[in-house]
C-alpha cells in the first residue's frame, strides 16, 4: 500500500461521516418537498402504504449514494492536489 492511500485512510473515514450526514439532511429535505410531511415513513410504519415507503427508501438510497460519490470523488481530488497520488 502506498503513502498516499495510507494518509487517504483517515481522510476517507471522515469523509464518510460527513457524507452521511449531508445525505440525511438532503433526504429530509426532499422528502419535505415530495409529501409535504416532516417525517419519512419507516418500513414498519402500519399507517402508510407499501407506495410512500418503497419511494422513500428507494429516493434515500439515491441521495446517500450521489452525496457518497461526490464526497469521495472531492476527496480523492484533494488528496492528489496535496500528495500528487491518486489515492485509489
Amino acid at each position: 500500500m502506498n503513502a498516499a492511500k495510507i494518509a487517504y485512510k483517515p481522510v476517507g473515514l471522515a469523509l464518510g461521516a460527513a457524507s452521511g450526514m449531508i445525505a440525511g439532511i438532503a433526504f429530509k429535505q426532499a422528502w419535505k418537498l415530495i409529501e409535504g410531511e416532516g417525517d419519512a415513513p419507516d418500513a414498519t410504519d402500519e399507517d402508510r402504504s407499501w407506495k410512500q415507503i418503497l419511494i422513500a427508501a428507494g429516493l434515500q438510497g439515491a441521495i446517500f449514494a450521489v452525496v457518497k460519490a461526490t464526497v469521495d470523488r472531492s476527496g480523492a481530488v484533494a488528496t492528489r492536489r496535496v500528495t500528487g497520488t491518486w489515492p485509489g
